[in-house]
């Protein structure tokens, strides 16, 4: 699959996903702190019937030794990790957390939702196939 194809991955239920932080994000306004907007997108989800794990743990192992555990801040579907931000900008280093959250978790799509302003700023950050 190329680069031009992977960011149609999971597009439908991507947008889908933005759609509710929209709704979140109308409905609370911008500059509350992260985990406010994370318990609103999950009351969001339910009402949405979308399934969702909060603050599920990944074990990360180096010599089949237990070394760390990532946490992000949503898993939806068993499709999608969700991070929520309030920050200036998404940076390139909010991008590198999601993509070692899709390493350790096996999945292939994140978001990153930011709720500091009052448009919703968002990206979608998809794991790459490694050749």
């Amino acid at each position: 699959m190329d680069a031009n194809e992977r960011k149609w991955v999971e597009s439908e239920f991507v947008y889908q996903l933005v759609g509710c932080a929209m709704k979140v994000l109308n409905e609370l306004g911008h500059g509350l702190r992260e985990k406010s907007y994370e318990r609103a997108l999950c009351v969001e989800f339910r009402h949405e019937s979308i399934s969702w794990t909060s603050q599920k743990v990944y074990p990360v192992y180096y010599q089949d030794e237990h070394i760390d555990d990532y946490v992000p801040d949503l898993e939806v579907d068993g499709r999608v990790i969700v991070e929520t931000k309030t920050v200036e900008a998404i940076l390139d280093e909010h991008v590198g957390q999601v993509i070692n959250y899709l390493r350790v978790s096996d999945l292939e799509v994140g978001l990153i939702f930011n709720f500091k302003h009052p448009k919703l700023e968002w990206r979608k950050v998809v794991l790459q196939e490694t050749p």
